[in-house]
């Protein structure tokens, strides 16, 4: 799956497109795969529920997020890559986390509800060809194609692996 044009996506994406490296997307989302593993399972449990700062995600917050945002994302992928021309909605990630009960849930229940949804999201792109991953959809009143989809899961678990690394440990 070859790296997306930037007229394949909206400028809100391209620093999460920009913290993918290499040119094979899949290779990188099987690596991430255990990268995050390995990364979540090293943060003490006692970190799991700290905030840096008052109204900020918990740890476990966050990893709920990117659950609930690669399952979006890899839903949208899935389709526009079938030709669906349905106009897809936006999402308010802050009230996902808000109506969430991921600051209820053990660590590694929620680390395994994110590696079943990467598994999953793999499994999928696996199945399509080039031309299907060059298709474009509307999301969010903007276009996107499927590849650069691709790019902005993995660029957006990148993303907060860092702010994690940065703000919370």
């Amino acid at each position: 799956m070859q790296t997306p044009s930037q007229n394949e996506y909206t400028s809100y994406y391209k620093g999460y497109i920009e913290l993918v490296s290499g040119k094979d997307i899949m290779r990188t989302l099987e690596k991430q795969y255990n990268e995050i593993e390995q990364f979540f399972k090293s943060i003490p449990k006692d970190k799991a529920g700290f905030r840096y700062n008052e109204g900020k995600w918990s740890i476990r917050e966050i990893l709920g997020h990117m659950a609930d945002t690669e399952r979006i994302f890899a839903y949208r992928a899935l389709r526009i890559s079938r030709k669906d021309k349905t106009a897809l909605p936006g999402f308010d990630e802050n009230e996902y986390v808000r109506y969430s009960n991921f600051d209820k849930q053990v660590m590694s229940d929620l680390l395994d509800h994110f590696l079943f949804i990467r598994k999953s999201t793999i499994a999928m792109f696996k199945t399509m060809d080039e031309e299907m991953t060059k298709l474009s959809g509307t999301v969010n009143n903007n276009q996107v194609s499927v590849r650069a989809i691709a790019h902005i899961i993995a660029g957006h678990a990148q993303h907060h692996i860092n702010i994690i690394k940065e703000r919370y440990l």
